[in-house]
């Protein structure tokens, strides 16, 4: 009969309670055939997949809510968010993927506490179970409100808010642009405020979505319609109070931008008094209400009559009281002596001139002799350095008669040179008989 192989799990156990049991271990053992069968052998994938699926069998699983604080958060390039979730005990591995992270109004980052909405699965690459997070709010602060914060302290440090960006309102804008819904309360106030408060100005109505998902793409067209215009002095956006998830779409970034963008001043007006939003903080001037930007845009036409009355009133007594002034004046002017007698004061200022004209020639004497003065100083000065001086002393001066060149010692001619020899008055040419270079040899001969 034939042998067939095959592995049997033996296990050897203690004989007493107090002995050790040894693990199971595998032995070959040779059996006839047919006898027993093989254990199944599984690899270690198909493990990972037996757990997946055992998991992903379980519907508690499923959809299972986990609160937690994450960590070592990333945001890949293509969109994803991988993290951990963890509490005091245990740690949670968590992936969002971009199809359902788009939808997030606030970026997560480390250390902010959630509550997530997902499923338990396993990633069979790694074999490591982990939850697929569908839904995230902000734990402790609403997700709403962490949004607005972060999008704030990030225009906030781009500059957006700042004073010195903010453009002034025109004082009487002419074309006014409005931009909400055509159809809401807002508009019907604005332009009844409007034309109450001045008549004359120019309502151009901008239909824009002021609520829902597709309101911020629409008050970013409206905006730039309104920044293309170049007649309009002024633009408000806007509308009625609501929840903050209606008036969300004024938190909108694009939305902010896109004012912060427009050539024309903007207002912003959105909800009640007590409504703040991102619009608000970018926007030239913040108004409480719709109502109250209409009011603050224009000035009351009865208000601005009495103005511009109060300002002639005031400009023609300026007038009265200026031109009595200046005859008043001129009264006191035709009794001046230089008007009464001129010819006085033309002898007067003849006397001065006179007088002006000796002090001139006087000083100009004085110049002039402090400066012969000093001319002669000055020539005494070069006749005592001149070569005529030392002749007048009794030196004369030596030439050689071939060149012209001075003769300084006796070294410099020799016998039977002519020399040239300049005194005090006249020259005389000399042949040179006897040169000696001593002069106190000389003088002893």
């Amino acid at each position: 009969m034939s042998l067939g192989i095959l592995y049997v799990n033996l296990g050897l156990l203690g004989k007493r309670k107090k002995e050790r049991i040894f693990p199971p271990k595998l032995e070959l053992v040779k059996i006839g055939k047919g006898v027993g069968a093989l254990p199944e052998i599984l690899s270690v994938s198909q493990v990972t997949l037996q757990i997946k699926r055992l998991l992903e069998n379980e519907q508690a699983l499923q959809q299972v809510w986990v609160s937690g604080e994450i960590s070592n958060f990333t945001l890949h390039s293509s969109g994803h968010m991988y993290f951990t979730l963890k509490d005091e005990a245990s740690r949670l591995r968590a992936v969002m993927f971009r199809r359902e992270n788009q939808w997030l109004k606030f970026r997560p980052y480390d250390g902010l506490e959630v509550v997530v909405c997902g499923r338990i699965g396993v990633y069979p690459k790694n074999g490591e179970y982990q939850l697929y997070v569908d839904l995230m709010e902000a734990a402790g602060m609403g997700s709403l409100y962490l949004a607005f914060e972060q999008l704030k302290e990030r225009l906030a440090q781009e500059g957006l808010f700042a004073p010195e960006r903010k453009k002034p309102l025109p004082r009487l804008p002419r074309k006014i642009g409005v931009i909400t819904s055509p159809t809401g309360a807002a508009v019907r106030d604005i332009i009844k405020i409007l034309r109450r408060r001045h008549a004359r100005v120019d309502i151009l109505v901008i239909p824009a979505q002021v609520q829902g998902d597709t309101a911020p793409a629409s008050l970013v067209a409206a905006l730039q319609a309104a920044g293309s215009l170049r007649d309009l002095d002024l633009v408000i956006i806007g509308r009625g109070g609501g929840s903050a998830e209606e008036l969300w779409a004024f938190n909108d970034e694009g939305v902010a931008r896109a004012i912060a963008a427009c050539p024309h001043p903007v207002i912003s007006a959105v909800g009640h008094e007590t409504d703040f939003t991102i619009a608000d903080l970018v926007a030239d001037l913040r108004a409480p209400t719709p109502s109250g930007a209409a009011e603050l845009s224009v000035p009351e036409i009865n208000e601005l009559r009495n103005q511009i009355k109060l300002y002639a009133d005031n400009l023609h007594a300026l007038f009265s009281r200026v031109c009595a002034q200046k005859r008043a004046q001129s009264d006191r002017l035709s009794f001046h002596p230089a008007l009464q007698h001129p010819d006085r004061l033309i002898l007067t200022r003849r006397q001065q001139v006179d007088e002006g004209k000796e002090e001139l020639v006087r000083q100009m004497k004085v110049a002039l002799q402090e400066r012969r003065k000093d001319l002669q100083q000055k020539m005494e000065q070069l006749d005592m350095l001149s070569p005529l001086a030392v002749l007048n002393r009794g030196y004369s001066i030596c030439f050689r008669d071939t060149d012209g060149k001075l003769v300084r010692e006796a070294a410099e001619v020799d016998h039977g040179d002519v020399l040239r020899i300049t005194f005090r008055r006249g020259q005389l040419r000399t042949k040179v008989e006897e040169v000696k270079k001593d002069v106190t040899t000389w003088a002893k001969k």
